[in-house]
């Protein structure tokens, strides 16, 4: 009878389940390519290269990461901007509830830009 098990077997079957999900695929593509796949070793193949060239110099380099920061919160505000659509579509049909949750989300995004302009993250140097 179902009603005999332990209330929390189910989380035990879940853990089980989210093992064995990612680990029996991992370990049947180790077992065909062990199998199946010829071992070629030899110079060529064991080198290490990126993008098919041979690196040479020094991989410690140094960069601008203002251009990284640039980016990453023009992506933020862009992604953001995007929620902004469904409020846009749905605003006359809004409870008071869903437009101060809209006002709060525009206030928290203002804030963000307010702060990175505050920062200088906003200045192209």
């Amino acid at each position: 009878m179902p009603s005999d098990y332990h209330p929390y077997s189910f989380l035990a079957v879940f853990l089980v389940v989210a093992v064995l999900f990612p680990l029996v695929p991992i370990g049947l593509a180790y077992l065909w390519a062990r199998t199946f796949s010829p071992q070629k070793p030899g110079p060529d193949k064991n080198a290490i290269y990126e993008c098919g060239l041979e690196s040479k110099g020094d991989a410690w380099i140094q960069f601008k990461s203002e251009y990284y920061l640039y980016a990453i919160v023009f992506l933020i505000f862009d992604v953001e901007t995007i929620f902004l659509l469904p409020f846009a579509v749905a605003f006359t049909g809004l409870s008071i509830g869903g437009f101060v949750a809209i006002m709060i989300f525009l206030l928290l995004l203002v804030e963000g830009l307010i702060w990175a302009w505050q920062k200088g993250v906003l200045s192209w140097p």
